[in-house]
């Protein structure tokens, strides 16, 4: 069932910088009727758990429910068994599981999913029929669990609880109380670390991954970019959490801090700096003096590189500026890697920002950058006042730019290649190169024929 004080405590995080308890007023705004429009729970909830293809994902609901955040995102994985995650699995309950309770329809699609696809674990997730109508959910996993041998985790986020954000938290804390800590690992080290919301979104983590193994840094769990449920059960005894852009899980790390004396960092992997910083921050808080000289030496050889290759692109961009419309932890974390590139970022979107990611947007474009609270209606102006040469945002935007004769990046969750890390920001260089060359803006940023006359 949605336990309301639940909600209630993970709206006021006290993790968070704008915390009631820390600042009067505060806090996240409790759900309101229409606020779910852009993304429910249940989306969140399913974004910060399907990377998990050693699992199943059943949607406990209406078929047409399972669609919602289905494969909206490229989360890719190295894992070598049946990926699940290429399937999606439904209750589909009917009229009658609605007047009758849609239980015993899980319980049997529980056990036709453990005989016929031998899944690592099970996330169900109500959804808001089935939550309204109080199918007890809990007591159906925790009998299913026992029966099979598996873990059968529920997930109470149905959508008319709030929106995406929430939804993530909800996920963090189903994970938190079935999950972490119900295993041992192998073997530990003094250099593990969880990562945490972090997606591996086109590949993301890939791109830093492998300076880690170079300095030392083992990853024991993610949560859940390319994850395990095996190793998610075992996170209790990393070193550090990490959480990689992504705040909706604060909750989580605060929690392991205070269950399992786990301390945590929030960093960022877009751009050379914030690589530099991230990578930097994590050997520090690791606090092993060889491990933080295997650090700086690692970075240098790698910006080191990455500053060679960067020199044509600086030249190309000179003078170029630059609106950027996706809001998140992007408003700012994308920011960074267009300044590294030499580009001034003169707006960034902060509607679906938190307070912590609205004050480094703040941070990164400085007191004259103009912080977008509704870019829709904004992004256009901006262009002509700002001069701005190309508009990075979701493809709705597209119009904008052709509309205003500037040069347009899909850089949303559904672009298809990865900005991460240092290798991440040549491909940011290389993607700006084609949109400035390309020639369907040059051409649609010409007079008119008529306009010549």
């Amino acid at each position: 069932m949605v336990n309301r004080a639940k909600i209630k405590e993970l709206m006021n995080e006290s993790a968070c910088s704008h915390s009631k308890d820390k600042k009067p007023g505060a806090g996240c705004d409790m759900p309101k009727p229409g606020m779910a429009t852009g993304g429910c729970a249940f989306d969140g909830a399913q974004i910060s758990l399907f990377p998990y293809a050693d699992a199943v994902h059943l949607v406990h609901g209406p078929q047409t429910c399972l669609g919602a955040s289905w494969e909206t995102r490229e989360t890719k994985t190295s894992f070598q068994g049946r990926d699940h995650t290429v399937m999606g699995f439904t209750t589909g309950i009917t009229t009658n599981d609605v007047i009758f309770g849609g239980d015993k329809r899980l319980d049997s699609s529980i056990a036709y999913i453990v005989e016929h696809y031998a899944p690592e674990a099970i996330f169900v997730y109500s959804t808001c029929v089935t939550a309204m109508v109080g199918d007890d959910i809990d007591m159906t996993c925790k009998l299913a669990s026992k029966q099979h041998g598996i873990p059968v985790v529920p997930v109470h986020a149905p959508g008319f609880v709030g929106g995406k954000n929430l939804g993530s938290r909800l996920a963090g804390e189903a994970v938190l109380e079935h999950l972490i800590g119900t295993k041992e690992p192998e073997f530990t080290t003094p250099y593990d670390i969880n990562l945490i919301g972090d997606y591996n979104v086109t590949g993301d983590m890939w791109q830093y991954l492998p300076l880690f193994e170079k300095i030392g840094i083992r990853v024991l769990s993610s949560m859940s970019g390319d994850g395990r449920v095996g190793d998610i059960r075992t996170a209790h005894r990393a070193k550090l959490n990490v959480i990689v852009c992504a705040k909706s899980l604060v909750t989580l790390c605060r929690k392991m801090q205070e269950q399992y004396e786990i301390p945590w960092i929030s960093v960022s992997f877009y751009g050379k700096r914030d690589t530099t910083f991230a990578i930097m921050e994590i050997v520090k808080a690791l606090g092993d003096a060889e491990l933080i000289k295997k650090a700086e030496e690692v970075i240098a050889g790698e910006e080191a590189k990455l500053e060679a290759k960067l020199l044509p692109y600086r030249v190309m961009f000179a003078g170029k500026k630059a609106v950027l419309n996706t809001g998140g932890n992007k408003a700012w974390s994308i920011a960074s890697g267009l300044q590294d590139l030499g580009i001034e970022v003169v707006a960034t979107s902060i509607r679906k920002s938190t307070e912590d990611d609205i004050a480094k947007a703040r941070e990164y474009l400085g007191e004259n950058g103009i912080l977008m609270k509704a870019p829709a209606s904004e992004q256009s102006k901006i262009i002509d006042e700002r001069g701005a040469h190309i508009l990075l945002a979701g493809g709705r935007s597209l119009y904008t730019a052709i509309k205003k004769k500037i040069s347009f990046i899909d850089v949303n969750q559904e672009k298809k290649v990865s900005y991460g890390g240092y290798n991440g920001l040549l491909n940011l260089a290389e993607d700006l190169k084609h949109a400035f060359n390309n020639p369907v803006f040059a051409n649609v940023s010409k007079p008119a024929p008529w306009e010549t006359v």
